[in-house]
């Protein structure tokens, strides 16, 4: 925080958008394997929620935060028990994040992209705009929706999926 301080200044923004893919059965994953998915979905969401909290907290403007989760937390899958258990984690971490915070003029939203065209995993197909998949650009674009929105709203979920999904 002292180095983006130093750099830009308070920050009032954070959007939480790191995230990794292996997808299995449970039984199939190393402990290594669990704490490596958990640490980079989960707790490193946590991780930097709370380093930045403090500075959010001292401005009377408050700040936003945007996690970026995706539908897999509200919709398991076979070979996903470990994906699905850090996104569902992350979507309640971020509601109840939301709840604590919202008093003290921090916005916490969440945003859950169904496929996004990139190479997160091998089910990606990183073929660009020629595939059925979210357009990575068009996540950004709700990311922006969110923190446009006036003060008085607070936008705590966004979903979005691909308009025409593979049959």
């Amino acid at each position: 925080m002292n180095q983006v301080r130093q750099t830009y200044g308070a920050p009032d923004i954070l959007v939480n958008n790191a995230g990794i893919g292996t997808f299995k059965a449970a039984g199939d994953f190393s402990p290594a394997e669990w704490e490596e998915l958990m640490g980079t979905n989960l707790t490193g969401v946590f991780n930097f929620c709370r380093a930045v909290l403090p500075e959010f907290r001292r401005n009377p403007a408050g700040g936003q935060i945007v996690n970026i989760s995706s539908l897999a937390g509200k919709n398991a899958f076979a070979g996903g028990a470990v994906y699905n258990a850090s996104k569902f984690g992350l979507n309640g971490f971020t509601e109840a994040l939301m709840l604590d915070y919202r008093q003290e003029n921090i916005r916490v939203s969440l945003i859950a992209p169904g496929s996004v065209d990139t190479d997160f995993s091998p089910r990606s197909s990183g073929t660009g705009s020629t595939s059925w998949k979210i357009a990575p650009e068009d996540v950004a674009e709700a990311v922006l929706g969110v923190l446009h929105m006036p003060a008085r709203t607070l936008v705590s979920l966004v979903e979005l999926r691909p308009s025409k999904p593979k049959k």
